[in-house]
């Protein structure tokens, strides 16, 4: 029998301003694509590679999504959500506030990705290693987004969003892997973001790398609404089944 796969979180609060006029009324996961929200791409994704528990963390019209999604049953998923409710806790806050609904390892995805990827290997390699925590990157070098991590036989040497250097020609794919005692320095009940963690862990040398081959899709802008869009309709017969 296969091990069990760890449980993803799926943040998903963000405000989607990119996006308007689109989001006026929705939430980014609910954006139509091929006759179904984003959120269904994500999850049937999920539910094939062995995934069984979900946690959205939603903020923005999240209740939409939960009428929409329900318990997660039809995706063959269990699914739980947490809200941020009136005081935005930013990417790592909603993360520390369902701690308790999570094991001791799970995964944590952005609500605007979509990433076909192996899980199960991404897992495995984590439990070889003693790490808090591991990102997974891909060799990007600029081309579908800025590229922000400089990675070098294996290791993550800088990470940056905001000031990114020449040397970085990798980017966060957007598929971490934690242990729950890696979010000890998160306050609870306050904003705080992922990527201040990620730099936190890095600096403690408790942040390991996982270097993807499988390209990143991502509806967080136009440009890459439109670029998932047609990748949905060349492939069909698989991402859309019902």
């Amino acid at each position: 029998m296969k091990e069990e796969i760890f449980p993803v979180v799926i943040l998903a609060g963000g405000l989607a301003t990119r996006l308007r006029p689109i989001t006026e009324e929705i939430p980014k996961a609910l954006i139509d694509i091929q006759g179904k929200p984003f959120i269904a791409y994500q999850l049937r994704l999920l539910s094939e590679s062995g995934i069984r528990k979900v946690i959205l963390c939603v903020g923005y019209r999240g209740e939409i999504i939960q009428d929409v999604i329900g318990n997660g049953t039809k995706y063959n998923l269990h699914i739980e959500f947490s809200f941020d409710g009136p005081q935005l806790l930013g990417t790592a806050g909603s993360i520390k506030k369902v701690l308790y609904l999570l094991g001791d390892h799970f995964f944590v995805l952005y609500g605007d990705s979509f990433l076909p990827c192996n899980y199960r290997k991404i897992q495995n390699a984590f439990e070889q290693i003693d790490k808090l925590a591991m990102m997974s990157v891909f060799r990007n070098e600029g081309r579908w987004d800025q590229s922000n991590v400089e990675f070098r036989d294996g290791q993550i040497l800088a990470y940056d969003k905001k000031h990114p250097n020449p040397h970085m020609q990798h980017i966060d794919y957007g598929l971490g892997v934690f242990k729950k005692a890696s979010f000890q320095i998160v306050p609870d009940y306050q904003p705080y973001d992922l990527d201040v963690l990620y730099q936190n862990l890095l600096n403690q040398n408790e942040l390991a790398a996982y270097e993807v081959k499988e390209r990143f899709y991502e509806i967080g802008s136009f440009s890459g609404l439109e670029e998932f869009r047609n990748f949905i309709a060349n492939n069909l017969t698989h991402y859309g089944k019902p």
